[in-house]
């Protein structure tokens, strides 16, 4: 392909080769030292964003490859290919990880065997300890030892570095000490002279546990990895394939939407995807755009009328006329605001590759300084070379790679039994300062669906006759209201009559012949239109339920009104505790809801909320949660529809109900897995607790290699009381991560797991594993 200039333009890469924020970091920093480049790179989404002005696309795809990644740009044709990388990634890990498993296990209880039971040694048993190791130091640690090199080549570290370096000085020196048997002379007796006697000391161990344990880190991370740039590729999935378009001719030629243009007219079929932003030249029907809006009534649409790409036409054949199109339409701005938002979100797992700008130099200076110190003072060089390669094993960060995971892995399954699926440790670090809750309304704090909530009569007519009038009529009807009426009816009644002429009324409602009685069935509208007067009960039942913000249905027999059903989407029986409990935690809490704000006003006012914002598009939803951050406060956001995914990207914290969309619970950083709002404020405090051991796994796992390193380096620890003291290390870390499955739960919230045991009664130990299985 051409590559041309970029002079001007937004130019976004697809960057191969990154394994940690560190390396994004390291792209964006070479990138953004060209002249008039400006770079921000997403190690989530494995792509670049670039102003680049001046420099062509070439120029750019060679810088990046010059530090060792690889770059091509981003097309809608290879927009799957992160995807498929990451999947690559983790089917990698994961056998890697499964062997080095395999092996480790059978290496540690055959060296702890050979050590402790001299008795028990065999001809050879060291060679078989080696052939034990060498796959986990080869093939298994590939990753490590590969990405170690690429930093080398350009005069960087990571961790990656020393972990390659402590698995390869580890296992050189056990071979060396096979090859050159080394005398130290007497030492003493016991279990002490075993530990501190360098000859014969085999640290092939060592090396298989550091192999091990950052496998499973990296494995972990790889997955989180993966899901948290999910939600853009299924974002771009929503929109249309291809698309209908009418010629100058008048015939029609299907093409691929990305071959469509402004100006162009499409025609739009029942159950057919709009493909773009337009507006209604002919036609009329009903748009289902709760893709879009999140709300559940669909919307009657005709001739005049804008509708947005990603939406489907329920009924009716549309043309319509693109206005936007591509990059331009309301589903691609979707798109890049969360892009945006998972791009600017602080993420705790870069704090290892930041201190490790320091921490994996330091360690290489105190191990050369250890050898030379030793030598200078006169000692033996198996001395020396004991002493510094102490230094190097005890600073191996396995406790630092199970400090985040661990913790992570007991909160998933604590997590499940309450009702809570932690997608990320991001969302620990955040929930930490959360000081204000943004809930959506339509299937967050409500059911999500029109339910008949009132019904009024006019003077003389029974509340019976009216539904089973009704319920006749809506039956036949494909409508959201009619359904929900007639829902309601048969739910009150023993059976609904037949209907016969029945005929639905585009954007009024529905009439048909009942009992031998012409009932109609719709909005104020069309009463009006066919000059049926509404009695003054009835007009003021009307009044007073629209002034809820409630759905208001008529119904008419013979031309005269009967009654009047009021719908509304039903709140949830746990809003109003959960909004209490949160209230208690010292969380402010706002409404936010693309819906009218009448509606909004009351379901507020039914759940104690105070604060609503209403009447916003998607894109406000996302600036919304940006102005509160922007006034200083720390905002989770708690949603369910697609259109709630830019707000719930851009939040410190987001939140989604299990029922929501694949789109917004990608978006998410935990996910409510039970229809209970009192699942919020228990997942608010689990994050919290989990990110205070995870700190607590931070702080040991640093400060036992602050306290050791010295240790190391005048002598106290040779490789194996090293190797050991790195062990207890991580011991104590999946220990301290461990007490996290003691975490009780709010008396509102009972054990999600145990409730819900299937017939096949799996254990629970069986379905607390699954969150993680389905992580994988």
């Amino acid at each position: 392909m051409t590559l041309t200039s970029a002079q001007d333009e937004s130019v976004q890469l697809i960057i191969g080769g990154m394994t940690c924020a560190a390396c994004a970091a390291r792209v964006e920093r070479k990138l953004n030292r060209m002249d008039g480049v400006v770079a921000s790179v997403n190690y989530a989404t494995e792509k670049a964003t670039i102003q680049a002005g001046g420099v062509t696309v070439g120029e750019l795809i060679r810088e990046v490859e010059r530090i060792g990644y690889t770059a091509e740009p981003y097309t809608p044709h290879n927009s799957a290919a992160p995807d498929d990388t990451d999947d690559r990634r983790v089917r990698t890990l994961g056998r890697r990880m499964v062997v080095a498993i395999g092996l480790a296990v059978v290496l540690a209880d055959l060296s702890l065997a050979m050590t402790f039971v001299p008795a028990w040694r065999f001809p050879g048993w060291r060679w078989v300890l080696i052939g034990l190791t060498l796959p986990m130091v080869t093939w298994c640690a590939w990753p490590f030892h590969r990405t170690a090199l690429r930093a080398a080549r350009h005069g960087t570290t990571s961790m990656d570095t020393l972990i390659s370096t402590g698995i390869i000085a580890a296992t050189c020196w056990s071979l060396y000490v096979i090859a050159f048997p080394i005398d130290a002379g007497p030492v003493g007796s016991g279990v002490w002279a075993l530990l501190t006697a360098p000859n014969g000391a085999l640290y092939l161990d060592v090396a298989g546990g550091v192999t091990t344990f950052a496998l499973i880190g990296r494995l972990l991370e790889a997955r989180a990895r993966r899901s948290s740039g999910a939600v853009l590729r299924r974002l771009a999935k929503l929109g249309a394939k291809d698309v209908s378009v009418l010629r100058a001719d008048g015939n029609e030629y299907r093409i691929d939407v990305a071959d469509l243009r402004v100006g162009d007219r499409f025609v739009v079929r029942p159950g057919e995807r709009i493909a773009a932003d337009g507006r209604i030249e002919s036609g009329q029907g009903t748009i289902d755009t709760s893709a879009m809006t999140g709300e559940p009534v669909p919307a009657e649409v005709a001739e005049g009328d804008t509708v947005t790409g990603a939406t489907v036409n329920l009924s009716g054949r549309l043309v319509v006329r693109a206005i936007r199109v591509g990059a331009d339409t309301q589903l691609a701005t979707l798109i890049r605001l969360v892009e945006h938002a998972q791009a600017d979100k602080a993420a705790i797992q870069r704090l290892a590759d930041r201190i490790c700008g320091w921490f994996v130099p330091v360690v290489f200076v105190l191990s050369a300084l250890t050898l030379a110190g030793w030598l200078a003072a006169g000692g033996e060089a198996h001395q020396a070379v004991t002493a510094a390669l102490a230094v190097l094993i005890i600073a191996c960060p396995c406790a630092l790679g199970l400090a985040i995971p661990t913790a992570l892995q007991v909160a998933s399954g604590t997590g499940a039994q309450l009702g809570v699926f932690i997608k990320s440790h991001q969302a620990m670090e955040s929930a930490r300062a959360i000081d204000t809750v943004v809930l959506d309304k339509t299937g967050t704090l409500t059911q999500g669906r029109m339910s008949v909530v009132d019904l009024a009569t006019a003077g003389g007519v029974r509340p019976s006759d009216v539904l089973r009038y009704a319920g006749a009529v809506e039956d036949a009807s494909e409508h959201a209201i009619a359904a929900a009426i007639a829902a309601h009816a048969r739910a009150e009644l023993a059976d609904l009559p037949t209907v016969s002429a029945f005929a639905a009324l585009a954007g009024l409602g529905a009439q048909g012949t009942v009992e031998d009685r012409r009932i109609l069935v719709g909005s104020p509208r069309l009463l009006s239109q066919q000059n049926i007067a509404i009695s003054a009960g009835l007009d003021q039942a009307r009044n007073r339920w629209e002034g809820e913000g409630r759905t208001v249905v008529l119904v008419a027999a013979d031309g005269t009104a009967v009654g009047a059903l009021a719908l509304a989407d039903v709140i949830k029986p746990s809003a109003a505790e959960a909004m209490d409990r949160l209230r208690s935690m010292g969380l402010r809490i706002l409404l936010l809801t693309g819906d009218n704000a009448a509606t909004a006003q009351a379901v507020a006012a039914q759940v104690g909320i105070t604060e609503v914002i209403a009447e916003v598009l998607p894109a406000d939803k996302a600036a919304t949660i940006a102005r509160l951050q922007d006034e200083g406060y720390r905002v989770a956001m708690v949603g369910d529809g697609i259109n709630d995914a830019p707000a719930l990207a851009r939040a410190d914290l987001g939140l989604a109900v299990v029922e929501g969309t694949d789109v917004a619970l990608a978006a998410a950083d935990l996910i409510l897995i039970r229809d209970d709002l009192n699942v919020i404020p228990t997942a608010l405090t689990l994050a919290r607790a989990t990110l205070a051991t995870i700190r607590g796994n931070l702080i040991w796992a640093f400060g036992y290699n602050v306290a050791a390193l010295p240790l190391a380096a005048i002598g106290l620890l040779n490789p194996l009381i090293a190797g050991a003291t790195m062990a207890l290390s991580s011991v104590f870390v999946v220990s301290n991560s461990l007490r996290l499955r003691r975490f009780a739960p709010s008396p509102a919230t009972g054990d999600f797991l145990t409730e819900h045991l299937d017939d096949q009664g799996r254990s629970e130990a069986e379905l607390e594993c699954e969150p993680d299985c389905q992580n994988a």
